[in-house]
């Protein structure tokens, strides 16, 4: 059905908003049914960058699923970095690192740290909280590989802090050790 409607657009004029929601809900379908390779390829046929952008901003808006929003983070900072406000871009950077660290942890602990793919520092806090350990260090490490040359409103030394935070509270001991008398 997408594609027929596609064949009309060419045929007769449709009103730019529709033209969107068209494109929209068929780039959504294909993420949905993980055909990243036709979802790429539909938004190449995408003559008019500007609705490209407006199909790509909206549908990452949707909140889709993990690997659809990896996807369209990816695609936007590749193609429409210098169009995106510094605050957006920052928005879209979060959440093409919390995703891709998203795909880092084992695939049926992921559904319990979506809600955070766009505050990867607040994730690995979390993941901290947690005392998952093993999950942290690939998470520090992705985050480290990521932030080379990127600003997004945190830095390595955000994730330091936090780390040096959380390795206090380790060694915290909450009573005090009570001298053996004999």
């Amino acid at each position: 059905d997408y594609e027929l409607c596609e064949e009309w657009e060419h045929l007769y004029p449709v009103p730019r908003e529709d033209l969107i929601n068209l494109h929209r809900e068929h780039l959504l379908h294909l993420l949905e049914m993980g055909d990243m390779e036709k979802a790429l390829q539909l938004l190449q046929r995408i003559e008019d960058p500007g609705i490209c952008l407006a199909i790509s901003e909206q549908s990452l808006d949707k909140h889709p699923n993990l690997a659809a929003s990896h996807f369209l983070a990816d695609y936007l900072t590749a193609h429409f970095y210098v169009n995106l406000t510094t605050a957006r871009r920052n928005e879209i950077q979060a959440l093409y690192m919390g995703s891709k660290v998203l795909l880092t942890l084992p695939e049926l602990s992921r559904v319990n740290y979506f809600h955070l793919s766009s505050r990867p520092l607040l994730m690995l806090e979390q993941l901290l909280m947690n005392m998952k350990v093993d999950w942290v260090t690939v998470t520090v490490q992705t985050l480290h590989q990521l932030l080379a040359g990127q600003e997004i409103g945190f830095t390595v030394e955000d994730i330091d802090n936090l780390l040096s935070k959380y390795a206090e509270k380790a060694l915290n001991f909450p009573f005090a050790l009570k001298e053996k008398r004999s």
